[in-house]
């Protein structure tokens, strides 16, 4: 099994808001890839509100309640891609080789 400082945080939340953690050796079993596909899905739609985003703010026209509510999905998205930084963040810097 890996080490306490090789846990990969999973894209999302325990009870309670509490994060969520996988500990296992094989990067390809079936938590990995569950974890790989939610991420990725996370990341697209963050794209997707990011373009939609984009386009509202060019119409001068856009309703504030539809500014408001992109506004919150773009909270919800960005919140999703930075705990997938954070995660892959921390699995480069056990992966990379120790310098000495």
């Amino acid at each position: 099994m890996t080490t306490r400082n090789e846990l990969r945080l999973l894209p999302w939340s325990g009870p309670e808001g509490k994060p969520c953690y996988l500990s296992t050796d094989d990067k390809g079993g079936y938590m990995s890839r569950l974890a790989d596909d939610i991420e990725a899905a996370q990341l697209g739609a963050a794209a997707d509100l990011l373009e939609q985003a984009t386009e509202a703010l060019d119409d001068s026209d856009t309703d504030p309640d539809e500014t408001r509510r992109l506004a919150t999905e773009l909270t919800g998205a960005l919140y999703d891609v930075l705990r997938v930084a954070t995660s892959r963040g921390h699995l480069l810097a056990v992966s990379e080789p120790q310098r000495i």
